[in-house]
């Protein structure tokens, strides 16, 4: 705890700024709750009408986190450790928030780094800023928020030197319905990916993680087979890029060149 003692000693129902911090969202929309529940608050009438309008300023900012997926996260979260998807939902969170009209976003494939579960919240947050009054411009790929948009404008046809050009505009039906849209092509079924009939079999050795527990790990064992094809997946915020950034490559990189 590095405020001094006179700082922690000032509390609120029993909690200091540390305690409260240390929360996880619900937890401190709880504790808000609880604190300016009318005949239940545990504050005085004067002291209510004080914290009234402090209160649900604390309550607005902390739902629109709940709102796009980040309960869990709690207060004192350093931002350096938040992965991109949480970031970018924190982002558009302070977006909602901040309660603008007529304003243009513009988002550059936000989507990237997203598991599909967290596509159908950001689609959301972005649902609730166009219903706000605002445009949202959207430089994406991703199928599910193809098939959110409002108005598509597929580029092409090609890449390079072959694109360049508007192929079509319009509704998801007239994107799917241009035989000279790739874009439409697979949205529409006709092209598809196919998956491999194989799969590599692997070399038969294996990195182990032992007891990581950083951030939100549960003190849990990985294997991870070498020679093969690996995907670590999940959620955003679940705990892939701690697992593999803060604890596999840092260790690795301290075994082999002593960093």
């Amino acid at each position: 705890k590095r405020l001094k003692p006179e700082s922690l000693a000032v509390t609120i129902g029993g909690k200091n700024i540390v305690d409260v911090s240390s929360m996880s969202v619900t937890q401190a929309l709880d504790w808000a709750a609880t604190i300016g529940d009318g005949k239940k608050s545990m504050l005085t009438e004067r002291e209510q009408v004080i914290a009234r309008q402090i209160l649900k300023e604390i309550q607005a900012r902390l739902g629109f986190l709940r709102d796009v997926g980040l309960d869990y996260l709690t207060l004192d979260r350093p931002s350096a450790t938040l992965s991109g998807g949480e970031a970018q939902r924190i982002r558009l969170a302070t977006q909602i928030g901040s309660g603008l009209m007529g304003v243009l976003y513009i988002c550059d494939e936000p989507t990237v780094g997203l598991h599909p579960a967290d596509d159908s919240r950001l689609i959301e947050t972005l649902k609730r800023l166009r219903d706000l009054g605002n445009t949202i411009l959207v430089v994406e790929h991703d199928e599910a928020m193809m098939r959110a948009a409002d108005h598509i404008i597929d580029m092409g046809p090609g890449a390079g030197e072959h694109g360049g050009w508007i192929v079509t505009t319009g509704t998801l039906p007239d994107i799917m319905n241009c035989k000279e849209s790739i874009t439409g092509q697979y949205l529409s079924g006709i092209k598809q990916i196919p998956l491999p009939l194989k799969r590599r079999p692997g070399s038969g050795e294996e990195i182990v993680i032992k007891g990581a527990k950083q951030n939100n790990l549960k003190n849990i064992d990985v294997h991870i087979p070498l020679g093969k094809f690996v995907c670590i997946t999940g959620v955003s915020g679940s705990g892939k890029s701690t697992l593999i950034d803060e604890i596999m490559y840092k260790k690795l990189a301290q075994l082999f060149y002593r960093s």
